[in-house]
């Protein structure tokens, strides 16, 4: 009897590959009207906005506001 492990790098089953639609951190500094709104957010996600802000001397705020801007441009094609 021949027992095998399914290799952890191959799909299971059906797969649909997406394309990446987002852009790298880099992207998401620009600068646009904006409206002021209260949300709330994993502490996770912010740690992650600001870090990367740091990296790139960049508003952590106006990249999530980037990337949302982006995700709805996409949505809207």
């Amino acid at each position: 009897m021949k027992n095998t492990t399914p290799d952890p790098a191959e799909p299971i089953g059906n797969v649909t590959i997406v394309e990446d639609f987002l852009p790298p951190p880099e992207q998401l500094v620009p600068k646009k009207k904006t409206v002021k709104v209260t949300m709330e957010f994993t502490k996770e996600s912010i740690e992650y906005f600001k870090c990367e802000a740091q990296r790139y001397n960049a508003p952590y705020q106006a990249m999530i506001r980037n990337l949302v801007d982006i995700y709805v441009k996409k949505q809207q094609q």
